[in-house]
C-alpha cells in the first residue's frame, strides 16, 4: 500500500521549461552504494517499481556521466531475457524510448540507441536543453548530480530511502552543499522505502560550503 501526502504542484508547472530532475534510490544514512560498491539493497519491489516506472514516463533525457551510463545500458537489451519480469521490461521499453547524453572525457563510442556523448556538464548547454526539450530530463548518478546540483540546475530532489544502514560508500548528495528544499510529496511503500519529492526552487540558489 502506497500511504502519501497531496502532490504539491512543482513551481515550473505553468512555464515551458522543462524540469531537471536528480532521483536517486539510497540507504538510510544516505549513500547509493556501500564501501564495497554494491547495491542489492536497493532493489526495489513490485511496488516501488510500479512507481519508479510511472515517474520515468515523463523523462525525455537521461543525462548520464560513464559509470552509471556504463550500469543502466544494461536496459537496452534487458528484454532479450524471457524471462524479465514485466514491470522490468516495461521500465526497459521507458528507458530505449528516452534520449540519453553520455558526459565522458574518454569514452568514444556507445552500444545504446538515442545516445550522444558530450565532455562536459556545460550549464549554459543544459539550460538551453531544458527550455527546447517538451518532457523532463533526468541526472543520474551522484557525481554528475554535484556538478547540476552547483550549477543551480536542478529543479527536483526526488529520493527513494530504503530501510538500511550501510555506514559509509558513495553518498547521494555531496557533503558541502547548502540548498534550501520544499517538501512537495512523499509517499511510504508497503516494505519500508520512503519516497520524498523536493523542490529546489523555493530558496536561495544552492551553494556550496567552506
Amino acid at each position: 500500500m502506497i500511504l502519501s501526502t497531496s502532490p504539491a504542484p512543482a513551481p515550473w508547472a505553468a512555464t515551458d521549461i522543462a524540469a531537471l530532475i536528480y532521483s536517486a534510490i539510497t540507504s538510510l544514512d544516505g549513500y547509493v552504494t556501500d564501501r564495497s560498491g554494491r547495491f542489492d539493497w536497493a532493489v526495489p519491489d513490485e511496488e516501488v517499481h510500479a512507481f519508479v516506472n510511472d515517474s520515468e514516463r515523463g523523462v525525455g533525457t537521461y543525462l548520464y556521466g560513464r559509470r552509471m551510463y556504463d550500469v543502466m545500458r544494461f536496459w537496452e537489451t534487458a528484454d532479450e531475457d524471457p524471462g524479465l519480469p514485466p514491470l522490468e521490461r516495461e521500465y526497459a521499453d521507458i528507458w530505449r524510448a528516452a534520449d540519453k547524453m553520455v558526459h565522458s572525457r574518454t569514452l568514444t563510442d556507445v552500444t545504446t540507441t538515442r545516445t550522444r556523448i558530450a565532455r562536459e556538464l556545460e550549464p549554459e548547454t543544459a539550460r538551453r536543453l531544458k527550455e527546447s526539450a517538451e518532457r523532463d530530463i533526468s541526472v543520474g548518478g551522484p557525481t554528475l548530480a554535484a556538478r547540476a546540483l552547483a550549477a543551480g540546475l536542478v529543479d527536483e530532489i526526488q529520493l527513494f530511502l530504503t530501510p538500511v544502514v550501510v555506514g559509509g560508500g558513495t553518498p547521494a548528495l555531496p557533503d558541502d552543499l547548502y540548498l534550501e528544499l520544499d517538501l512537495l510529496e512523499q509517499h511510504r511503500f508497503g516494505n519500508g522505502v520512503v519516497h520524498l519529492r523536493y523542490s529546489t526552487t523555493g530558496g536561495p540558489r544552492g551553494r556550496f560550503v567552506g
